[in-house]
Formats: structure tokens, C-alpha cells, sequence
């Protein structure tokens, strides 16, 4: 299967909503459920915003994945940020440092099938993560 990659730059806060509008369509088209279109908006939202607001820039790809057996869109969230200092302390339900409910990574992890973080203090934060199409 060949790659299809697109992605939105994240500077602003509109982005956000860009960002979330495209891997909506992005999901329509691959043929996700309005169920799963909104689980997997819902983490772009949470992804693109934590970029925002720890991050400032960064970018949200968007990458059409599969092989014989299953189709599914991969996210990556990336920038060259401050980075996550504690991941295990970021991924417990209630972590916040800004003040938020602290459901952002834990859910984006629960509203994906896969979810992957890699961060280093002063380099940066890239996460991974992929709903497949049920069929």
C-alpha cells in the first residue's frame, strides 16, 4: 500500500481547529464510523493543543496506513518543544501543568489503538498513534 501523508502546522490557536477538521475528513474518507470520527478528532484536538500550549509550533501528519488485512490513519503529533520531563507522571489521569482537566495524553490513548511518545527535555515531544478501520 502506498503512503499518503499529509499534515497541518500548528502556530496559532484556529489550528487547532484545522487540524481536527482534516483528520475528521481524513477518517470519513478511509471509512471510519461517526463514532470513530469523533474519537480520533477528539485526540487531534488534544494533540494539537498540547503543541499550542507547551509546544507553541508544531505539526500534526496525517498518514494513511495498512497492508492486507487492515486500514488505518496514523497521527503524529511532533515538535521541537520544551519537552515531557516526566512521560509516566504525563500519562496518570488528573496530570496537569496547565491548570486542564489532565485527560489529554491518557485519553488520547484510550481513544486510539496504538499510542507511542518519545520526548527529551529541550528536543522535543513526538507521539504516534493509529485507529484502524473495524470492519
Amino acid at each position: 500500500m502506498s503512503k499518503t501523508q499529509s499534515n497541518v502546522q500548528i502556530k496559532k490557536e484556529w489550528d487547532i481547529v484545522g487540524a481536527r477538521q482534516m483528520g475528521r475528513e481524513k477518517a470519513k474518507e478511509l471509512g471510519f464510523g461517526t463514532v470513530d470520527q469523533a474519537r480520533i478528532a477528539t485526540a487531534i484536538s488534544e494533540l494539537a493543543r498540547n503543541i499550542y500550549l507547551y509546544a507553541e509550533t508544531g505539526t500534526i501528519t496525517y498518514e494513511i496506513v495498512g497492508d492486507l488485512n487492515k486500514i488505518g490513519l496514523k497521527i503524529i503529533a511532533s515538535d521541537d518543544g520544551p519537552g515531557i520531563s516526566d512521560i509516566s507522571s504525563a500519562m496518570e489521569d488528573g496530570f496537569s501543568t496547565s491548570g486542564g482537566l489532565g485527560a489529554g495524553l491518557p485519553g488520547v490513548k484510550r481513544l486510539m489503538d496504538n499510542f507511542d511518545i518519545e520526548s527529551e527535555d529541550g528536543k522535543g515531544t513526538t507521539i504516534t498513534a493509529i485507529k484502524w478501520v473495524r470492519n
